[in-house]
Protein backbone atom coordinates (compact mmCIF):
# COMPACT_ATOMS: atom_id res chain seq x y z
CA UNK A 1 0.00 0.00 0.00
CA UNK A 2 2.65 2.36 0.98
CA UNK A 3 4.78 1.79 -2.56
CA UNK A 4 1.43 2.61 -4.41
CA UNK A 5 1.14 5.75 -2.25
CA UNK A 6 4.49 7.27 -3.44
CA UNK A 7 4.30 5.93 -6.72
CA UNK A 8 1.34 7.99 -7.11
CA UNK A 9 3.05 11.31 -5.69
CA UNK A 10 5.93 10.39 -7.79
CA UNK A 11 3.97 10.57 -10.70
CA UNK A 12 1.71 13.32 -9.64
CA UNK A 13 5.49 15.17 -8.79
CA UNK A 14 6.51 14.62 -12.46
CA UNK A 15 3.60 15.99 -14.13
CA UNK A 16 3.84 19.04 -12.42
CA UNK A 17 7.36 19.66 -13.31
CA UNK A 18 6.69 18.58 -17.08
CA UNK A 19 4.04 20.95 -16.99
CA UNK A 20 5.93 24.03 -15.27
CA UNK A 21 9.07 23.23 -17.35
CA UNK A 22 6.83 23.39 -20.93
CA UNK A 23 5.16 26.92 -19.17
CA UNK A 24 8.79 27.94 -19.20
CA UNK A 25 9.63 26.97 -22.70
CA UNK A 26 10.33 30.75 -25.05
CA UNK A 27 6.99 30.70 -26.89
CA UNK A 28 7.68 29.96 -30.60
CA UNK A 29 6.90 28.37 -33.58
CA UNK A 30 8.12 26.00 -35.70
CA UNK A 31 10.50 28.17 -37.74
CA UNK A 32 12.42 29.77 -34.64
CA UNK A 33 10.25 32.84 -33.98
CA UNK A 34 7.47 33.63 -31.58
CA UNK A 35 4.25 32.48 -32.42
CA UNK A 36 2.20 34.89 -35.05
CA UNK A 37 1.23 36.84 -32.17
CA UNK A 38 1.32 40.79 -32.31
CA UNK A 39 2.15 42.78 -29.53
CA UNK A 40 -0.97 44.39 -27.84
CA UNK A 41 -0.24 47.71 -26.94
CA UNK A 42 -0.67 49.35 -23.47
CA UNK A 43 0.35 52.83 -22.19
CA UNK A 44 1.89 52.95 -18.23
CA UNK A 45 3.55 55.81 -16.25
CA UNK A 46 6.62 55.68 -15.91
CA UNK A 47 8.63 57.18 -12.45
CA UNK A 48 7.91 60.53 -13.63
CA UNK A 49 4.17 60.22 -14.24
CA UNK A 50 5.10 59.99 -17.87
CA UNK A 51 2.36 57.91 -20.22
CA UNK A 52 4.26 55.41 -22.46
CA UNK A 53 2.68 53.31 -24.88
CA UNK A 54 4.08 50.62 -26.83
CA UNK A 55 2.84 52.53 -30.01
CA UNK A 56 5.13 55.09 -29.63
CA UNK A 57 8.02 52.54 -30.56
CA UNK A 58 6.57 51.74 -33.82
CA UNK A 59 8.59 50.10 -36.37
CA UNK A 60 11.54 49.81 -33.47
CA UNK A 61 12.29 46.42 -31.87
CA UNK A 62 11.09 46.32 -27.98
CA UNK A 63 11.87 44.33 -25.12
CA UNK A 64 9.71 44.25 -22.37
CA UNK A 65 11.18 42.92 -19.04
CA UNK A 66 8.68 41.95 -16.12
CA UNK A 67 9.95 42.07 -12.75
CA UNK A 68 9.57 42.86 -9.02
CA UNK A 69 12.19 44.43 -6.72
CA UNK A 70 11.97 41.43 -4.45
CA UNK A 71 12.36 38.65 -6.92
CA UNK A 72 16.23 37.96 -6.30
CA UNK A 73 16.42 36.28 -10.17
CA UNK A 74 14.96 39.57 -11.31
CA UNK A 75 17.59 41.61 -9.77
CA UNK A 76 20.15 39.12 -11.61
CA UNK A 77 18.28 39.71 -14.89
CA UNK A 78 18.55 43.57 -14.11
CA UNK A 79 22.49 43.51 -13.48
CA UNK A 80 22.69 41.51 -17.20
CA UNK A 81 19.94 44.14 -18.77
CA UNK A 82 21.77 47.22 -17.44
CA UNK A 83 25.39 45.95 -18.86
CA UNK A 84 23.83 45.50 -22.32
CA UNK A 85 21.81 48.77 -22.33
CA UNK A 86 24.16 50.51 -23.75
CA UNK A 87 24.88 47.82 -26.80
CA UNK A 88 21.01 46.84 -27.05
CA UNK A 89 20.30 50.72 -27.66
CA UNK A 90 23.61 50.82 -30.55
CA UNK A 91 21.12 47.86 -32.02
CA UNK A 92 18.20 49.95 -32.41
CA UNK A 93 16.49 48.19 -29.33
CA UNK A 94 14.27 49.74 -26.51
CA UNK A 95 14.29 48.39 -23.83
CA UNK A 96 11.20 48.91 -21.16
CA UNK A 97 11.61 47.51 -17.74
CA UNK A 98 7.97 46.71 -16.41
CA UNK A 99 7.15 46.61 -13.00
CA UNK A 100 4.71 44.30 -11.45
CA UNK A 101 2.59 45.86 -9.26
CA UNK A 102 4.35 47.49 -6.76
CA UNK A 103 4.97 51.02 -5.24
CA UNK A 104 6.56 53.95 -6.64
CA UNK A 105 8.75 54.45 -3.42
CA UNK A 106 9.73 50.71 -4.12
CA UNK A 107 10.56 51.01 -7.45
CA UNK A 108 12.67 54.36 -7.33
CA UNK A 109 14.66 52.98 -4.40
CA UNK A 110 15.76 49.45 -6.55
CA UNK A 111 16.27 51.98 -9.95
CA UNK A 112 18.86 54.12 -7.77
CA UNK A 113 20.50 50.86 -6.03
CA UNK A 114 20.84 49.32 -9.58
CA UNK A 115 21.85 52.48 -11.34
CA UNK A 116 19.33 51.61 -14.09
CA UNK A 117 20.09 53.07 -17.25
CA UNK A 118 16.56 51.94 -19.04
CA UNK A 119 12.97 52.93 -18.62
CA UNK A 120 10.87 51.72 -15.75
CA UNK A 121 6.81 51.59 -16.25
CA UNK A 122 4.93 50.74 -13.42
CA UNK A 123 1.87 48.20 -13.54
CA UNK A 124 0.20 48.88 -10.52
CA UNK A 125 -3.22 47.34 -11.49
CA UNK A 126 -1.19 43.87 -12.94
CA UNK A 127 -2.97 44.79 -16.37
CA UNK A 128 -0.28 44.16 -18.51
CA UNK A 129 1.21 41.54 -16.86
CA UNK A 130 -2.29 39.64 -17.81
CA UNK A 131 -2.23 41.30 -21.19
CA UNK A 132 0.98 39.15 -22.08
CA UNK A 133 0.04 35.91 -19.65
CA UNK A 134 3.60 36.52 -17.69
CA UNK A 135 3.39 33.13 -15.50
CA UNK A 136 6.06 34.92 -13.47
CA UNK A 137 8.90 37.29 -12.86
CA UNK A 138 11.40 38.07 -14.37
CA UNK A 139 9.93 37.36 -17.82
CA UNK A 140 11.78 38.87 -21.41
CA UNK A 141 9.06 39.62 -23.71
CA UNK A 142 11.11 40.69 -27.38
CA UNK A 143 9.32 42.36 -29.87
CA UNK A 144 10.08 42.35 -33.32
CA UNK A 145 9.77 45.66 -35.94
CA UNK A 146 6.48 44.57 -37.17
CA UNK A 147 4.92 44.36 -34.05
CA UNK A 148 4.92 40.20 -33.39
CA UNK A 149 6.17 38.57 -30.43
CA UNK A 150 9.32 36.64 -30.98
CA UNK A 151 10.31 35.15 -27.46
CA UNK A 152 9.38 35.32 -24.73
CA UNK A 153 11.10 33.61 -21.84
CA UNK A 154 12.54 34.27 -18.44
CA UNK A 155 16.10 34.50 -18.84
CA UNK A 156 17.92 36.98 -21.59
CA UNK A 157 18.53 34.76 -24.85
CA UNK A 158 22.27 35.58 -25.28
CA UNK A 159 23.36 33.42 -28.21
CA UNK A 160 20.44 34.13 -30.33
CA UNK A 161 18.61 38.02 -29.62
CA UNK A 162 20.16 39.39 -32.49
CA UNK A 163 18.41 37.07 -34.96
CA UNK A 164 14.93 38.32 -32.89
CA UNK A 165 15.44 41.27 -33.88
CA UNK A 166 16.78 41.38 -37.45
CA UNK A 167 14.12 40.06 -39.39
Amino acid sequence: MRKKIILIFAAVFLLLVAGLASAMEPVKNKTGNAADKRAANFTLSDLNGQKVSLSDFKDKPVILFFWTTWCPYCRKELKILNSKHQELVKEGLQVLAIDAGESVSKVEAAVKNYNLNFSVLLDKDGSVVDLYNVLGVPTYVFIGKDGSIRFQGHSFPEDEYRDLISE
